[in-house]
């Protein structure tokens, strides 16, 4: 695919990024595009590999190798390499729901299982989507089908992330009535209020779900089912319901200290930080939240990064990233063979604005905090860190990092946000539609008999008739890919189940 010896004629070339001294001022994009004719030479890199690992989507070693959406990647280079955009555009939508989202805030999976990669830098393929797309807005390509005939089944999607707008989109095209509901004042979820806009920006949301609502799918926001409504009355009106409801209970850290004022979720912090933008149309910069602060964000995973990034817009005195594990290696081990996603020290656009504001890496790995310190109003003040070694769990076998008695040391914090992960769904939800869940809250699919064959449930199917779970609620907090994937995958099982055929 591609041409045959374009791997070998042309390096990669990535678009042109802002500067960390211009795109520190705002909150807009700074990833800007290559013109179409450069990134038609960028596809020609796409080598005739033979066996292209970047569309497997299969897990390696416990990690995806490939994009779990099965893109044909090489199919879509080729198309790009020939400057035919739109044919580009309808093989990429045959397997992909919104490319706009992934090709701005996917890791980039295909990238890392690329042939090409093996040896130089692989294709650029999350930069050719997102000129795919682009071009398909820029020339009125893109539309949400809206069908000629209506199955008359009415479904019900909890939860307007990225899973739930792709199950919702799916199963509007296959004609069915689909309502949305979401509990924030925005549609979007994690897309809207849990990525900063300089890494999506909100309009790119606005315009599909436009798109959408012209379809027919309805929106309803304001309200928290669960809550504002309840389970059995969602059973009642719908035909079926699909949970996609994200893995949105924070992983909190329990030391002495913790109640101080000063101490936020990550997610909680960058979705009001978003909020208050939108809300003023980006004439409300909240400088209050952060500014002058010496601030600590423990996490070193993407939500970390995104905290870093935005509380340099923000005005931070200081900002200091912990991470409990050691410092990755800069290039593969032996035991991280491709095309194995690496495991690898990768330094984001958070951290690069840290090193240009601050003169240093934020990041201080094999850390953690053993107490947070206050004032005599309760407002945090600063926090003792401690360092951590691995030590092999004597009862389990397994290697887990232990606290350095003596290491510990004080430093300054006026705002602590904490970005350690998720730990599954949210219970008043599982409770109320009386769903069982597994060890890590999330709800249990696909192991529940279907009738008197014994047959198992798909998939999706939870332990409730008619209930579904996709995404981060099924799975657990993931990728913004494998949401959508999940998505889809549940509305054709939902399709099934309500038509009575594949």
């Amino acid at each position: 695919m591609g041409k045959t010896t374009g791997f070998l004629e042309y390096e990669r070339v990535d678009g042109p990024v802002k500067s960390e001294k211009e795109r520190i001022k705002d909150f807009r994009e700074f990833h800007d595009r290559l013109p179409l004719n450069e990134q038609s030479t960028q596809a020609a890199r796409c080598m005739d590999c033979g066996v292209p690992f970047c569309q497997a989507g299969v897990m390696l070693n416990g990690m995806a190798s490939g994009c779990p959406l099965h893109n044909l990647v090489p199919e879509v280079n080729d198309l790009v390499y020939r400057g035919r955009f739109e044919e580009a555009y309808r093989r990429l939508t045959v397997t992909h729901s919104f490319p706009e989202f992934t090709s701005r805030v996917c890791p980039a999976l295909c990238e890392a299982a690329c042939t090409c990669g093996y040896s130089m830098a692989p294709v650029s393929t999350k930069e050719n989507e997102k000129a795919v797309i682009e071009y398909a807005f820029e020339n009125g390509l893109v539309s949400e089908m809206a069908p000629k005939v209506r199955t008359g089944k009415k479904v019900a999607v909890v939860g307007s992330g990225p899973s739930g707008l792709a199950a919702a989109s799916r199963l509007n095209q296959m004609g069915h009535e689909v309502t949305v509901f979401e509990r924030s004042d925005r549609p979007g979820g994690l897309l809207r209020y849990g990525i900063p806009n300089m890494k999506l920006d909100k309009s790119v949301i606005d315009r599909r779900i436009k798109l959408m609502e012209d379809a027919g799918i309805k929106f309803v926001l304001n309200t928290n089912v669960g809550k504002d409504i309840k389970a059995e009355k969602l059973m009642k009106e719908f035909d079926s319901v699909i949970l996609a409801c994200g893995a949105s209970n924070p992983r909190n850290i329990e030391v002495p200290g913790r109640d101080a004022k000063g101490i936020r979720f990550a997610v909680d912090f960058l979705s009001e930080v978003t909020k208050r933008l939108l809300d003023s149309d980006f004439k409300d910069c909240p400088y209050d939240l952060a500014k002058d602060k010496d601030v600590i964000v423990i996490g070193g995973g993407d939500t970390g990064n995104d905290c870093v990034g935005t509380c340099i817009r923000l005005g931070a005195k200081s900002v200091t990233q912990l991470e409990m594990m050691p410092k990755p290696p800069e290039c593969r081990t032996a035991g991280n063979p491709w095309p194995q996603w690496p495991r690898v020290l990768k330094t984001d656009y958070g951290q690069e604005e840290a090193i240009y504001k601050f003169g240093h890496d934020p990041r201080v790995y094999q850390t953690t905090v053993k107490e947070f310190l206050k004032d005599d109003k309760g407002e945090l003040s600063g926090a003792v860190l401690i360092s951590l070694k691995s030590e092999k769990d004597e009862k389990t076998g397994r290697m887990k990092m232990v606290p350095v008695e003596g290491s510990e040391r004080t430093v300054k914090a006026g705002l602590v946000l904490i970005a350690a992960g998720f730990l599954g769904s949210e219970k008043y939800v599982t409770d109320d539609f009386k769903v069982e869940v597994d060890n890590r809250t999330n709800v249990k699919t696909g192991v529940f008999k279907a009738g008197k064959d014994g047959r198992c449930k798909g998939e999706y199917s939870s332990s409730r008739e008619n209930v579904y779970a996709a995404g981060d609620m099924r799975r657990g907090q993931s990728l913004v890919v494998w949401a959508i994937a999940e998505g889809r995958n549940a509305a054709k099982e939902v399709d099934e189940a309500l038509m009575g055929y594949r």
